[in-house]
């Protein structure tokens, strides 16, 4: 089972979620897909084994072949190439690799060329298995090396994804194809403003879902009443409690010191289980 740790919002405790969940089942595998900002190694301190680079396909234009035909820039929807009588101008930071710039080109000009933009990593730390990627700063790209993470999803094991914040494309490539989506929120103003985008979100994606309310205790009623307006279960409540966000401050996932939530992550993941059942 896949499982996806959303909010809309960064700082909801996202990581905080998937760590100490993770840290709570058996056969379990977290893949960190937030590769601007990973930190989930953080927590868990694992022992890095594999490193691989990611790489994604660039266009190089054969000035000598070239006849300014124009024909790569049309093609082209993200405006990564233009066009002048003297020269084809390529702007890297546009460019999808789709490849379809080498297709369209009557005179075989363009070829492609790899570029390293990122990496990801392997490790374990008490019995978890961890893949997180890193995107290679000045990067605008995270979306490839997310992709990359993803491959590396193994079926026999529970998978954990812990997404990025915001709902732009980093989030949307996360959670697509995972079977629940947790959305972890806080009872704030903005908490509940990128809880409501998270789920419209998710209804398009057609992804199930559930809130898990972080800091529960400090601002007010209203993302409960959000909730029980658009039927949405909350399944989990984690109080604003001085000791965790001690353990967390010294980056100790708080499962370790407080072993009667490891029984009520178990019950959460059997809580998310008994209602894909129905």
């Amino acid at each position: 089972m896949i499982v996806s740790i959303a909010s809309g919002k960064g700082g909801t405790g996202k990581t905080t979620v998937a760590v100490n969940m993770a840290l709570s089942l058996k056969d379990v595998q977290i893949l960190d897909c937030d590769v601007e900002e990973p930190n989930v190694h953080i927590l868990l301190q694992p022992r890095i084994n594999e490193t691989k680079p990611v790489y994604i396909s660039t266009p190089r234009v054969d000035e000598k072949k070239c006849d300014r035909c124009g024909k790569c820039s049309e093609f082209c929807e993200f405006n990564a190439l233009f066009v002048t009588p003297e020269k084809v101008l390529f702007f890297p930071e546009l460019c999808h690799s789709c490849g379809g710039c080498m297709l369209v080109c009557p005179k075989n000009a363009i070829t492609e060329k790899n570029v390293e933009i990122g990496a990801i990593k392997k490790g374990v730390a008490e019995g978890v298995e961890l893949v997180y990627g890193e995107l290679n700063v000045g990067e605008p790209m995270a979306v490839p090396v997310i992709k990359e993470v993803k491959k590396q999803i193994k079926s026999d094991k529970t998978v954990i994804i812990d997404s990025p914040p915001g709902a732009s494309c980093p989030v949307i490539e996360s959670v697509y194809g995972t079977d629940y989506c947790l959305l972890v929120s806080e009872p704030t103003p903005f908490g509940l403003h990128d809880l409501k985008i998270m789920v419209q979100v998710l209804e398009g994606l057609d992804i199930p879902f559930g809130v898990v309310i972080n800091c529960a205790g400090i601002g007010d009623k209203k993302i409960y009443d959000f909730c029980e307006e658009k039927g949405v279960p909350i399944l989990l409540e984690i109080p604003f409690q001085r000791k965790i966000a001690e353990l967390y401050s010294r980056g100790i996932p708080f499962v370790g010191e407080m072993p009667e939530w490891k029984r009520k992550f178990q019950l959460l993941m059997d809580d998310i289980k008994g209602r894909m059942k129905r």
